[in-house]
C-alpha cells in the first residue's frame, strides 16, 4: 500500500477545512470601518485557526517523507487526525462569533487538543508500520514538544472558565512552539539522503 492516496486525501481535505473557516467571514452589510471592526473576533480567531491548520499540514508533510509504508492502521490513524481537525472550523467560528467567552475558549482548547492526541497516535501508528529503527523513530526521541503541547492544551482548557484571555495566550504560545517545521524529522531526513 503507497502513501500517496493518503498524502493526496489529506491535502484535500485540510484545504477544504481551510476553506470553511475564511466562510465565516461574513461580509458586513454596512461600508464603514465599524462594521469591520465588528469582524474582528472572528477575524482574529480565523488566523490562529488557519496558523494552527497550516501547521499540521506542515508537520504532516514532514511526517509522510518519513513513511515508507502505510498500512491499514496507519490510514485509520490519519483519518482519526482529519476527523478532529475538520472540527476547528465550527469550535473558531463559535469561538469568534462570542468574543472569546470562556465555554466556546474551552472547546476550542479541546478541539485542539484532540487533534494533538490524534497526530500523536498517528506518529505511533506509522513507527509501528516502518519499524522502531525507522526514521520516524529516530527523529521523535522523547518527543517533549509533542507531550508539553498537551499538557498546555489541558492547562488551558481548565483555566478558560476562569480568564479566556489566558487559554488565548496558551494557544499562541503552543502555536509559535510548531510554527517552525519540525525540525527533529528534517535532521533524519537529510542525514538519509545527503546529496539531495
Amino acid at each position: 500500500m503507497t502513501k500517496n492516496r493518503l498524502e493526496a486525501f489529506s491535502d484535500g481535505v485540510i484545504a477544504i477545512i481551510i476553506t470553511i473557516m475564511v466562510l465565516e467571514l461574513k461580509v458586513p452589510h454596512k461600508d464603514d470601518w465599524s462594521a469591520l471592526l465588528g469582524l474582528l473576533p472572528v477575524f482574529l480567531s480565523y488566523v490562529l485557526s488557519f496558523v494552527y491548520v497550516g501547521i499540521y499540514w506542515n508537520n504532516h508533510h514532514h511526517l509522510m517523507h518519513t513513511c515508507k509504508r502505510v498500512n491499514g492502521a496507519v490510514l485509520w490513524a490519519n483519518l482519526h487526525l482529519l476527523f478532529w481537525l475538520s472540527l476547528v472550523p465550527f469550535t473558531s467560528g463559535w469561538m469568534g462569533e462570542n468574543h472569546f467567552a470562556s465555554r466556546p475558549t474551552a472547546l476550542y482548547g479541546v478541539s485542539l487538543l484532540m487533534p494533538a492526541i490524534a497526530y500523536i497516535l498517528l506518529e505511533k501508528a506509522i513507527i509501528a508500520a516502518n519499524g522502531t529503527q525507522s526514521m520516524l523513530a529516530q527523529a521523535l526521541g522523547s518527543d517533549f514538544k509533542g507531550k508539553i503541547s498537551l499538557a498546555l492544551y489541558v492547562v488551558a482548557v481548565l483555566i478558560s472558565f476562569a480568564a479566556p484571555w489566558a487559554a488565548q495566550i496558551i494557544y499562541v504560545a503552543v502555536a509559535l512552539i510548531w510554527l517552525v517545521p519540525d525540525r527533529r524529522i528534517e535532521r533524519v531526513l537529510a542525514s538519509e539522503h545527503p546529496h539531495d
